[in-house]
């Protein structure tokens, strides 16, 4: 493979990477800042376990989605990797 190639597949494998990266952190800024922040006083209008659903994404929920994203990342990583063929040591 020529350095040119090289160079171009390195480059969307990059531009994948953060694409995907940006994605998922939006998602947790909506559910955190969001869910937490902004949209309480709806949500609390809400019960999920006996809490108000505004409290419960304040102090739990955004931590299970941030660990959910993580698996999440970790599958997409490993999916983009297979297509442009990085080895893992």
């Amino acid at each position: 493979m020529s350095d040119k190639t090289s160079s171009n597949s390195n480059g969307e494998y990059w531009r994948s990477n953060l694409r995907i990266v940006g994605i998922l952190m939006s998602i947790w800024f909506i559910v955190s800042y969001g869910c937490g922040i902004l949209f309480v006083d709806q949500l609390n209008k809400i019960q999920f376990g006996g809490f108000r659903l505004g409290f419960w994404f304040a102090q739990q929920g955004s931590i299970y989605v941030f660990v959910i994203l993580i698996a999440v990342y970790v599958r997409m990583m490993s999916k983009l990797d297979k297509k442009y063929g990085s080895k893992q040591d």
